[in-house]
């Protein structure tokens, strides 16, 4: 019970990796406030842990908008008299088929995901981090990428967000660690779920067996819940010391070159 009686909110957390960082967080004893946009999604999500014996509760949210997320921490603050234990930023969206290289992307398109996978986190961590100053603890768990320390092609809105989250989680870390707030940063590669699909640069001609076993060092995907329980470490006091860290969980891709590189290698 490494999370036994804090109070958790996990953005995007219908599906995917924040589905299954709800689910573990609440079987280690957190009670979990659901932010989704999707409500069919969210309320799936909220019955799955209530279900399990956990906690958890599906908050409507637009993490994009200032006014929804702040409503949604107002209700957090009033039912837990102010207490805020983790925030993990998870949600992110990669926009296939209008994401691409920066001069053919749509402003509207730009500022969309950017508006999910950053602003997302400015709107959180600030209603959040006053609730964790007033307690003079917390953790934040930021989402990056590969994207967001190695160079990537065609989804240049996506690596932006994503480099800039690396950067922030560091600032972040910096100025309220005196508080004791520590804020880390995990970034994924090659995990299966759904927008992984959607997010590889070489769309319908993505080559699974070259990425798998040319440029992922350990030759397989990765799983969302491996992704959660480095998220539960950061959450936990297992990680006490540790603050400002990028982890990847990418299998070793972000050490293997050239990801635009299609050579042939036999195994």
């Amino acid at each position: 019970m490494r999370l036994k009686d804090k109070i958790c909110a996990i953005t995007g957390a219908g599906k995917g990796i924040g589905r299954k960082g709800a689910e573990l967080f609440a079987k280690e004893g957190a009670f979990v406030y659901i932010l989704e946009l999707d409500e069919k999604g969210g309320q799936e999500a909220e019955e799955a842990i209530r279900k399990a014996g956990g906690k958890a509760k599906f908050l409507k949210t637009d993490v994009s908008s200032y006014e929804s997320v702040g409503e949604s921490f107002r209700i957090i603050g009033e039912e837990n008299d102010g207490k805020m234990d983790v925030l993990y930023n998870n949600a992110s969206v990669y926009l296939n088929g209008r994401d691409g290289i920066l001069t053919e992307i749509a402003p509207e398109v730009w500022q969309k995901v950017l508006g999910i996978n950053l602003n997302s986190i400015f709107n959180c961590c600030h209603h959040a981090i006053p609730m964790m100053q007033k307690n003079r603890r917390g953790a934040i768990i930021n989402t990056a990428s590969s994207a967001g320390v190695i160079g990537i092609p065609k989804c240049d809105a996506y690596t932006a967000t994503k480099g800039a989250t690396v950067s922030l989680t560091r600032s972040l870390a910096v100025e309220y660690g005196k508080y004791g707030i520590r804020t880390n940063c995990i970034a994924p590669a090659a995990i299966a779920t759904d927008m992984v699909k959607q997010s590889n640069p070489d769309g319908p001609d993505f080559d699974a067996f070259t990425f798998l076993h040319l440029r992922t060092p350990v030759r397989r995907w990765g799983t969302p819940e491996e992704v959660a329980r480095l998220a539960l470490f950061l959450a936990s006091e297992d990680s006490s010391y540790v603050n400002g860290a990028i982890i990847t969980a990418d299998g070793g891709i972000t050490i293997c070159g050239d990801l635009a590189r299609a050579v042939e290698e036999k195994l």
